[in-house]
């Protein structure tokens, strides 16, 4: 339990260093004006045109960093900071979630799986929520380690699923790094490229640490409760 708690410790102060960073990149390449003078708009269409995909819709949602995919209601959801946006990031971004969307339309494997088990893990997280402390108290005041268990099971479920997200994420990210870097028209130098891949490489790092959090609390509360079974 000691090992698992100092490891929880340790990832989380490395998630908040690797979102602080993520955010800061964002900013810095979000004040850098693409030379082609696309919005993040215009580069999401594009390259769902450029796949052949017409059947998605690109709208703007409200709030920062809430850029997502949405294989129900086939939408390319992007904040206003990005859909409007003419700046490398934007791009950068919009291609990305533009990404799953080729990854939709070519069924990728591992997006299907992780569409399959949403409802799933949205059950299990709304569990967890609810299980886990009330499962700890009764463990220790009770011995009845039933509902630790349950919210043990809960959370392996959300541990899987943040690791499945892994390489739907890093797939996207490829996708969009290899459709800009064969569009002149879009990013027009090796400079911008890498600004973009850099960009990527930290947002795909906030899911990397993220799923190492959801693995560490599970280390621990499973450790919690065979120590305490034995």
């Amino acid at each position: 339990m000691g090992s698992a708690w100092l490891l929880m410790i340790v990832i989380a102060v490395v998630s908040l260093i690797v979102q602080w960073r993520f955010k800061s990149k964002f900013k810095q390449y979000s004040e850098i004006g693409l030379l082609s003078g696309l919005s993040g708009q215009e580069v999401a269409e594009k390259m769902l045109r450029d796949n052949g995909i017409y059947d998605v819709k690109v709208i703007s949602v409200e709030g920062q960093l809430t850029d997502h995919y949405n294989p129900e209601t086939k939408t390319v959801n992007l904040s206003p900071d990005v859909f409007y946006s003419r700046s490398v990031a934007s791009a950068a971004v919009a291609a990305h979630e533009c990404g799953h969307a080729v990854q939709n339309a070519t069924g990728y494997s591992w997006l299907s799986l992780r569409t399959t088990l949403v409802p799933v893990t949205n059950a299990a997280s709304t569990l967890v929520q609810f299980t886990l402390f009330i499962g700890v108290m009764l463990l220790f005041f009770a011995h009845s380690p039933i509902v630790l268990a349950v919210g043990v099971a809960g959370l392996a479920i959300v541990t899987l699923f943040a690791f499945i997200t892994l390489p739907v994420e890093f797939d996207a990210s490829n996708r969009a790094l290899t459709w800009l870097n064969n569009n002149y028209t879009v990013m027009q130098t090796r400079e911008e490229h890498e600004q973009a891949k850099d960009a990527l490489w930290w947002a795909a790092m906030t899911y990397v640490v993220a799923a190492l959090g959801s693995l560490a609390a599970l280390l621990y509360y499973a450790s919690m409760l065979t120590n305490r079974r034995n």
